[in-house]
């Protein structure tokens, strides 16, 4: 099990060619991943290659973007239960684009 779990997470890792973890990188992600519709911390977590999706969050509303966050219960890909997950969604952007 150890194994394969190993071998799904180098597989999503080669697949994703997400390698620059600079903030001003993940901002850009988190940015562009939010312009598609709303998302979870999971999915960020995830697909995004962010650890601390609510920091990166904070950056964004500092910068001008409102976004609005619900908590809400999911469960993980291991079938646990999570209650007050954030899921967010982005209602406006700044008039002048994201510069860190």
């Amino acid at each position: 099990m150890k194994a394969k779990k190993m071998a799904d997470q180098q597989a999503r890792q080669n697949n994703s060619h997400i390698t620059d973890n600079s903030r001003n990188a993940q901002n850009a992600r988190l940015v562009s991943r939010l312009r598609g519709g709303s998302t979870d911390t999971f999915t960020i977590m995830r697909e995004l290659n962010i650890c601390r999706p609510g920091a990166r969050i904070c950056d964004l509303r500092n910068a001008g973007y409102v976004i609005y966050t619900q908590l809400i219960t999911l469960e993980d890909e291991w079938g646990r239960t999570h209650p007050r997950i954030a899921f967010y969604t982005l209602l406006a952007e700044p008039l002048e684009p994201f510069v860190q």
